[in-house]
């Protein structure tokens, strides 16, 4: 008995703690209980929040946590050192220092291999892979600190009072492994204010957890594991109906999966009292791809905007150099999500397609009606499924096989038979596109319902989503997407 409970409570590489698991859920249950007895006393808040995060790290990647301590008591350092120089040229030099850290980290634990690969592709060297573990959520709380640093350097930004409240701003456990991406400016003035917790926002939080619970564990791990992962492990063996299907199948997965999590760590952070902001708005309703870029992964995309996209010159020194700005941020940012050439590709299309965008409304007044729009919809949805072909398929052969069965093997003959075959597949994509294409106020709606609820409502709606999770779930827990990033 005793080594069953330790075993739950310690790490395992192959039992990383996940908001869908059991553990979680028994976890932060516990951790609710005690905290309506510390909540109102700041110092035990902090202080029982950030044991809590650090623990949620240890059980999601391990020893790893040490990194992130370390990685907090350095920038915390070089904050302060830049915040109390008197000189530009040492403020300089000190912001120089973090980025050399932070992004020397990163590059070693995601990118060696990757640049080992170059090199003896290049024939200068004849490098061996090397077995490097890559701690959960590096990127995330890389580009955190990263931004609490070079705000502090532009003024923008007063440096923690403390270490303290540095480290809770940094381990904070609901977006800590998996996004938001969240600003110093935004979470650090929280940590000294009362906590409120309103019913309006037990029920918000309710409603965000039930709804990420289920695009996660119910539409985005059924369809995954029964369908799409099928048909990307080995394209030539479906026919070209079958890999379009999986194609806009990925396209669902994907964004139920992060969107979930998203959903599910806003919602417990505000079960908590803290607000983290909104990292999706329906994505998929976007009439460009600069409007898509506005609406998907939002903490990433403003990210990138202000720390690489302005820096770079944004659009203040003329249209060409907009251009290639815009193509240099997304291509960087499609190698913020892996080491891998498809993930270049990936943001090579995008950076094009959001130079062209541009360079097109500069052209043409494009009219502001219903059928423009709906035309605008229905491309931009397409070239981005066509992006995330690359962007999930193991190699460049694979997504090649896969365009090739599309255009060349297509059988559409096959449809109502797929569609009988995989009831509850096209059922679950069915649905969540419907969900996706709803309008915003119905959400709205929903979460008022909700929260004039009774709590044996709300409670019977809670089971009733696990209740499905439970009958729709794998024998093995999904992991999210954005946690190999």
């Amino acid at each position: 008995m005793f080594d069953k409970i330790l075993h739950q409570l310690t790490y395992h590489q192959n039992e990383p703690m996940l908001f869908n698991t059991g553990i979680f859920l028994f976890l932060f249950l516990v951790l609710l209980f005690f905290y309506q007895f510390v909540y109102k006393k700041e110092n035990a808040r902090i202080t029982y929040l950030t044991l809590f995060s650090l623990y949620f790290y240890y059980k999601c990647g391990g020893w790893f946590f040490l990194l992130l301590i370390l990685s907090t008591v350095i920038d915390y350092t070089i904050a302060n050192f830049i915040y109390k120089s008197n000189s530009k040229r040492d403020r300089t030099a000190w912001l120089v220092i973090s980025l050399v850290i932070n992004l020397g980290f990163l590059a070693y634990f995601k990118y060696t291999n990757f640049l080992l690969g170059i090199i003896n592709d290049l024939q200068l060297g004849n490098f061996q892979v090397v077995d490097i573990v890559l701690p959960v959520g590096i990127s995330f709380y890389t580009f955190q600190v990263l931004s609490y640093t070079i705000d502090v350097y532009r003024g923008l930004l007063k440096p923690a009072k403390n270490i303290f409240d540095f480290g809770f701003y940094i381990s904070f456990f609901p977006h800590l492994v998996a996004g938001p991406i969240v600003r110093a400016s935004l979470f650090l003035p929280q940590i000294h204010t009362d906590i409120k917790i309103t019913k309006d926002d037990r029920a918000a939080a309710v409603f965000l957890i039930l709804t990420g619970l289920f695009k996660k564990a119910v539409i985005s791990d059924y369809i995954s594991v029964n369908f799409v992962d099928r048909v990307f492990d080995a394209p030539a063996l479906y026919t070209g109906f079958e890999n379009l299907m999986a194609v806009y199948g990925y396209a669902m997965q994907i964004y139920c999966d992060f969107s979930g999590y998203s959903d599910m760590a806003i919602g417990v952070a505000l079960l908590l009292g803290y607000r983290l902001g909104i990292n999706f708005n329906q994505p998929y309703q976007s009439a460009s791809i600069t409007e898509f870029w506005r609406r998907w992964h939002i903490s990433l995309s403003s990210w990138l905007r202000d720390y690489l996209y302005v820096p770079l010159g944004g659009n203040r020194k003329g249209k060409l150099r907009q251009y290639v700005n815009l193509f240099i941020t997304m291509l960087l940012g499609g190698l913020w999500h892996g080491a891998s050439w498809n993930f270049v590709f990936w943001g090579f299309l995008h950076g094009v397609a959001l130079a062209i965008d541009k360079l097109f409304r500069t052209i043409v007044n494009v009219p502001k009606t219903f059928l423009m729009r709906a035309l605008g919809v229905l491309l931009t949805f397409h070239f981005v499924c066509f992006c995330w072909i690359f962007f999930r398929a193991q190699d460049f052969a694979t997504a090649t096989e896969m365009l090739s069965r599309i255009f060349g093997n297509f059988e559409g003959a096959i449809a109502m038979q797929w569609m009988r075959g995989y009831a509850l597949v096209f059922a679950l994509i069915v649905f969540g596109y419907l969900t996706h294409f709803i309008p915003a106020k119905w959400n709205t709606l929903s979460e008022n319902i909700l929260s004039r609820a009774p709590v044996i409502a709300q409670s019977l709606a809670l089971v009733f989503v696990i209740w499905l999770v439970i009958q729709v779930k794998s024998a093995e827990i999904q992991p999210f997407i954005y946690f190999q990033f």
